[in-house]
C-alpha cells in the first residue's frame, strides 16, 4: 500500500533533516527517507563550524545567505535544544584563521576587504589581528613562532555536529514526524491525482511536495526528475587528538577543541573521486601546520584518523530548485549543512510549507553551470 503524506524528505543527513524538522514545526505530515549506514555520509567528518567570515568570496548571494543563517543560528539552537532534549555545545564566540607570514596576513586582509565590498549594506563582522594583538585578544592563547596574525569572525562559532544530527532526527521524531532508516529511494514517479510517488524498498509513499536532500545520492534522483546536477566527492581528511586542558579558546579554519576537549585538526580538500582511504602524507601535512599554530599539541596522543566525502558542486555553491518536470520536487544540496541549518529549518521549510518557492533562491539555480544555456 502507498502512505500518503504532504512532504517526503528523501535523505536524514544534515540538510534532509533540517528541512524535515523544519516542516513538521510548520504542521506537515512529513516523512523522512535515510539510506544505508555504509552510504557516503558527509556528517561523519563534518567540522562543526558556523562560519560566516570569507564564505562566499566571489559570490555575493552566498554571503548572504550564510549571513543570514549565522544570524539565525543562536535562537534556532535554543528552539532545538528545547525540542529535542540535546544540549548542542553550541558557542559563538567569534572564529580564526591563522596566517603565517606578514604577506599572507596582508593577503588574507585584502581579501575579506574584497568580501566585504560584494555586500556593502551588510555590517562589518571581521576584523585582522596582528601578533601583538591576537595575544592581547587571547591572552591564553600559546602561539607558534611563525603566526604572523589571523583574521577575527566575530560571528563565526561551532556546535557539536554529531548532537546537531541527533537533535535535529530526535526533535523531527518528536514534532510528529516519521523516519525511515535503511529505506533508500530507489524510484520517483507521478502519482495519480497529481504529486508524486516514491518507492523506497517495499515501502510506497505519496506526497504533493517531495524534497531530495540525499547528498552524493541526489545525483541519481535528480536525474529521475530532471534535476541534473553536477556533483562531485571531494575527500576531506580530520586528526582528532586525546582529551586536552583547553589551548584553543575559539575554534579556526582548520582545527577547534571540542567541548570534550579533544582537538580536531583538518580538514584537506582531495580529488580522489569516491576513494574514501586516508593517508600519513595527509596525516604528517596536517600535524605540520598545526604544529606550527599551536606547538603543544607536540605531546598530544593521537586517537583516530578518518575521512569522508564533501559533496561538492563546480562553483562550491548551494543548489536549491524546482523540477520542471514533476510538480511539487525540490532539490537542497550543500556542503555548508551546518552552517545553513538554520535556514534549512526556518526559511526554506516555511516557504516549502507554504507552497511558494523563495525568490531569493534564484541565484543557487543549478541552470547557472550551464554555460551554453547562460550564454
Amino acid at each position: 500500500m502507498a502512505h500518503d503524506y504532504d512532504v517526503i524528505v528523501a535523505g536524514a543527513g544534515m540538510v534532509g533533516a533540517a528541512v524535515a524538522y523544519g516542516l513538521a514545526c510548520e504542521g506537515q505530515r512529513v516523512l523522512l527517507l535515510d539510506g544505508a549506514d555504509t552510504d557516503y555520509r558527509a556528517a561523519k567528518a563534518n567540522f562543526g563550524l558556523v562560519w560566516l567570515q570569507g564564505k562566499g568570496h566571489g559570490y555575493p548571494a552566498y554571503q548572504r545567505l550564510s549571513r543570514q543563517a549565522v544570524h539565525a543560528w543562536p535562537e534556532f539552537a535554543r528552539q532545538l535544544q528545547d525540542d529535542s532534549g540535546i544540549t548542542l555545545d553550541y558557542e559563538q564566540r567569534g572564529g580564526l584563521h591563522f596566517c603565517m607570514s606578514d604577506d599572507d596576513l596582508a593577503h588574507r586582509a585584502a581579501r575579506l576587504d574584497a568580501w566585504r565590498g560584494q555586500a556593502p549594506e551588510l555590517p562589518p563582522c571581521t576584523r585582522i589581528l596582528d601578533r601583538a594583538e591576537l595575544r592581547r585578544r587571547f591572552p591564553t592563547l600559546q602561539l607558534g613562532d611563525a603566526v604572523a596574525g589571523a583574521s577575527l569572525g566575530e560571528q563565526d562559532g561551532h556546535v557539536n555536529p554529531l548532537r546537531l544530527l541527533a537533535a535535529l532526527q530526535a526533535a523531527f521524531l518528536r514534532r510528529g514526524g516519521q523516519l525511515r532508516n535503511r529505506h533508500a529511494v530507489t524510484a520517483i514517479t507521478h502519482a495519480a491525482g497529481g504529486g508524486v510517488q516514491v518507492s523506497a524498498g517495499a515501502l510506497q509513499a505519496r506526497a504533493p511536495r517531495l524534497v531530495i536532500a540525499a547528498g552524493l545520492g541526489s545525483a541519481a534522483l535528480g536525474a529521475m526528475v530532471g534535476l541534473d546536477v553536477p556533483l562531485r566527492p571531494q575527500r576531506g581528511q580530520i586528526l582528532v587528538t586525546e582529551r586536552l586542558a583547553p589551548l584553543l579558546p575559539v575554534p579556526a579554519s582548520g582545527m577547534r577543541q571540542t567541548g570534550e576537549g579533544t582537538v580536531m585538526v583538518g580538514l584537506t580538500q582531495e580529488e580522489v573521486g569516491y576513494d574514501l582511504g586516508t593517508t600519513s602524507a595527509a596525516a604528517a601535512r596536517m600535524s605540520r601546520n598545526a604544529l606550527r599554530i599551536l606547538p603543544g599539541l607536540a605531546a598530544a596522543r593521537l586517537v583516530r584518523h578518518w575521512s569522508c566525502l564533501r559533496i561538492m558542486t563546480p562553483d562550491g555553491g548551494p543548489v536549491y530548485a524546482q523540477s520542471l518536470t514533476h510538480d511539487g520536487v525540490s532539490i537542497a544540496l550543500c556542503h555548508s549543512g551546518v552552517t545553513l541549518a538554520s535556514f534549512h529549518a526556518g526559511p526554506y521549510a516555511r516557504a516549502l510549507a507554504g507552497g511558494a518557492p523563495l525568490e531569493t533562491l534564484d541565484a543557487f539555480h543549478h541552470e547557472r553551470f550551464n554555460v551554453q544555456k547562460v550564454a
